[in-house]
């Protein structure tokens, strides 16, 4: 105890910067899409999306920094001073960059390799060519408006994360500068090139800059290259009393196009001058400009990446159904039964809108009720709500509208759900409703019985397939009496509630989970084997990270599987030294939260939609429910968390400094979580 007493926990030495540790997630992806061992497609997938993440940095996190007011975070514990932070994180994406380049060299040659080429026009042959400049004409040139870039002509507003062409052209009197957006997505990235051989790719820009000429006619070109711009795309939804929340909503999506200039990406031969023109116009520092060798925008890879050539991918994978849960099985009997898991993208996702669609037409169910965040374009859960509407069921969708990147989505299926008929609400105005929940009212022997399914994913039959996530189904009527609390709570007035079982943030989520690792300090005090085991996607929260931290000094042993941003340092003598860091990057997405706690024999486990950050336990309504069955809970602990602790291949492990490393075998049979998931899918049911 007094070892407890003379540490500050709150020691900004024992905390890694949140944004040093996003970048470092970056990294763990880039190294995945330059694994030789990775299959082909799978390595462009891996670039696009370390790509796209960094961009989503550069859009969220960075106008922050530059913005920062000594005042606004620096009393929090991972806070480095902005001139020192801005130079670190300008370090760290230059060489992401660097890293980006050599991913991409590697993967044309490699795709090469596999008749998949992506040329440039000089490597076309005579008759490609034709076919470009036919394509350019017919396609391309009325689709593009080139801007003077002088003195008559005011500064042009470049859109965020636009692709440009920056020109340099002899005037009559000196050089004259000139811009051209590149029309994306109206046109594919990649233009698939008839070829008599393989598969061969040119890029848009490629295809503009070879027929330039037909842009400025008379003119010499004298240097062309490309540009793109990220913007300030963390806008607030600010709402008065002029408007409703989907106004608002829909103001600050075009506000995000307009944000600030965060950073300008160029090409690296372009020349001094244009790039200073750009820069000046823009007013960026030096720290917020970047160059690149190689082709940028590289997120389109996507489109590589979904190329039709089973052979360049990982082997596809059946999705398990238990017996109990087949199509021909009824779902409300099942899960009547017993508690159930299903665990996606291993079992199928087709069991969660089975649900619906069965409750949808039973005679007997009376009301849907549904948390709605990141829908996707599959319109198979629309369709069910659509026919429980036709058979006159109460229906209510909670649509949370300001789900980042997916507002103009969102908006449309509320308007969508709102036309059949559909309850749409939108939750309390100052907090993010995260939670993932559903509930079916049956009528049975004239008793209501409530059906609920929870889950770490969101209702998307697309991102199913490729997070990993748990669902819960549960006829426990407290749980069900919760869900039903809490909805009325979402739907009502959000305010202080009772629980039975849930965790909610931000009513009781945070406290709770400090005062179980507490106790298990406690216990370890009285038993000696105290052991937490967490695993989520984010670790944030500094009063967390601190009574982890106490833990450790108290002698628990804590494991932590955290997928992305980790601001605990662990290996800190004194403080951290029983503390364990991994994170698995791999074929799916980690996106499951499971809190376990070992209680001397009497565990506890929680699972549902809140990372350990501060936005989860502050600024939204996020969801832990616990696993009350023990069997199911100890299957779940030693068939799936456990699992993923044991992984040696694709696992790293965070060092006292903030890098990862990959872990050591010592001796150890190689254990690919996500493999083993696939091999031995369904086992956590046994």
């Amino acid at each position: 105890m007094e070892i407890i007493m003379t540490v500050d926990l709150y020691d900004k030495r024992y905390y890694i910067n949140r944004e040093l540790s996003w970048l470092e997630f970056n990294q763990r992806c880039l190294d995945e899409a330059m694994n030789n061992k990775t299959p082909l497609l799978d390595r462009a997938k891996f670039l696009a999306i370390c790509y796209n993440n960094l961009e989503e940095f550069m859009m969220i996190r960075m106008p922050g920094i530059l913005v920062q007011t000594p005042s606004a975070v620096q009393n929090d514990p991972d806070y480095i001073e902005r001139p020192v932070i801005l130079g670190m994180i300008y370090e760290k994406i230059t060489s992401l960059y660097r890293g980006y380049e050599i991913c991409w060299r590697r993967l044309k040659k490699n795709l090469a390799k596999n008749d998949i080429n992506i040329r440039s026009i000089d490597e076309l042959t005579d008759r490609q060519k034709d076919w470009v400049r036919d394509y350019y004409k017919k396609r391309v040139h009325t689709l593009l408006t080139p801007m003077a870039l002088d003195v008559s002509h005011p500064f042009p507003f470049i859109s965020n994360n636009s692709l440009n062409l920056a020109y340099k052209l002899k005037g009559n009197n000196g050089p004259v500068y000139a811009r051209i957006k590149v029309p994306i997505p109206l046109l594919d990235r990649f233009v698939s090139v008839p070829s008599e051989h393989g598969a061969d790719f040119v890029l848009i820009e490629d295809i503009i800059l070879d027929s330039s000429e037909c842009l400025f006619p008379g003119m010499k070109i004298i240097s062309a290259n490309t540009l793109t711009l990220i913007r300030n795309a963390d806008v607030k939804v600010t709402i008065d009393e002029a408007c409703d929340l989907m106004s608002a909503v829909e103001e600050s999506i075009e506000d995000r196009q307009m944000g600030f200039p965060v950073a300008a990406v160029f090409d690296s031969r372009c020349p001094k001058d244009v790039r200073s023109f750009f820069i000046q116009n823009l007013k960026l520092s030096s720290m917020q400009v970047l160059t690149t060798k190689e082709t940028m925008c590289l997120s389109s890879l996507w489109q590589i990446a979904d190329l039709d050539c089973p052979s360049l991918k990982e082997r596809p994978m059946t999705p398990y159904t238990h017996p109990d849960m087949q199509d021909d099985y009824d779902l409300f009997s099942a899960i009547k039964k017993e508690d159930r898991i299903v665990f996606h993208p291993y079992e199928t996702f087709n069991t969660v809108v089975r649900f619906i669609e069965q409750s949808a037409r039973d005679p007997d169910v009376q009301s849907i009720k549904i948390c709605l965040y990141r829908v996707g374009k599959d319109p198979s859960i629309y369709r069910a709500l659509e026919k429980a509407i036709n058979n006159h069921k109460n229906v209510s969708v909670l649509l949370e509208l300001r789900a980042k990147f997916d507002e103009n989505r969102n908006i449309k299926w509320a308007k969508d759900l709102e036309e059949i008929g559909v309850n749409v609400v939108y939750g309390p105005v100052d907090l993010k409703v995260h939670s993932k929940l559903l509930q079916v009212v049956r009528l049975e022997d004239d008793r209501l019985v409530r059906y609920t399914h929870m889950s770490s994913g969101n209702y998307n039959v697309s991102t199913a397939k490729q997070y990993s996530d748990i669902s819960f189904f549960t006829a426990n009527d407290e749980i069900g009496e919760d869900v039903g609390e809490l909805f009325n709570a979402l739907t009502g007035y959000f305010g202080k509630r009772e629980f039975k079982h849930l965790l909610v943030a931000p009513l009781n989520l945070k406290d709770t989970l400090i005062e179980k690792i507490d106790r298990e300090i406690q216990v370890h005090k009285e038993h000696g084997n105290g052991h937490i085991m967490m695993k989520s996607n984010g670790l944030i929260d500094a009063d967390i990270i601190a009574s982890l931290y106490k833990a450790s000094i108290a002698g628990v042993k804590v494991d932590l599987n955290i997928r992305g941003l980790c601001c605990l340092r662990p290996g800190i003598k004194g403080v951290s030294e029983n503390i364990r860091v991994t994170s698995i990057v791999d074929r799916f997405l980690e996106h499951s939260r499971i809190y376990y706690f070992e209680n001397n024999g009497n565990p506890d486990m929680f699972m549902g939609s809140s990372d350990l950050m501060p936005r989860n336990l502050k600024a939204r309504v996020e969801v832990l429910y616990p696993v009350l069955d023990k069997d199911l809970m100890r299957r779940i602990r030693d068939k799936i968390l456990l699992i993923h602790f044991a992984d040696n291949v694709k696992a790293r492990l965070l060092l006292p400094d903030g890098t990862y490393v990959h872990v050591l075998k010592d001796g150890r049979k190689p254990l690919r979580s996500q493999e083993w998931f696939i091999e031995n899918r369904g086992i956590w049911h046994d």
